[in-house]
């Protein structure tokens, strides 16, 4: 398993289940953030076109291309499902966001071998590690 950190540096396509239009909200400034910083942020939100710039997807499975991490800001009930989701995308790894914990999720990411952070923040860890996808 890869530590948080190791997770970001490895990452360049981050897929933010969650991620909200409302810039009020962590699930704005946290992939905001994180685009600033040079990862390639995919919004997964049903209720939008575009977010950051980016076309936005309804669900995992429709994002046409691989993703690296997929961060969840959604709450640990809703977590279970897009943990399933995940794996049946072949994505390497899940990062549920600060405040979401969800022992059913941790089971079915290690379970199918997926890398799996919870209840930690993607800007928190960038910022700890110095980390930066910008050149």
């Amino acid at each position: 398993m890869r530590s948080a950190q190791q997770l970001l540096a490895d990452s360049a396509v981050i897929a933010v289940v969650g991620a909200s239009r409302d810039p009020g909200k962590a699930a704005h400034r946290v992939p905001l953030e994180m685009q600033r910083h040079g990862w390639r942020i995919i919004p997964v939100n049903p209720t939008v076109d575009e977010l950051f710039g980016e076309k936005a997807y309804p669900t995992l499975a429709d994002i046409p291309h691989p993703v690296d991490l997929v961060d969840v800001f959604r709450p640990a009930r809703d977590a279970v499902d897009v943990v399933r989701q995940a794996v049946a995308i072949g994505a390497p790894a899940v990062w549920l966001q600060l405040g979401i914990v969800s022992a059913e999720a941790r089971r079915i990411a290690e379970e199918a071998g997926v890398d799996y952070v919870e209840d930690r923040c993607l800007i928190v860890e960038r910022a700890a590690g110095g980390l930066s996808r910008r050149g």
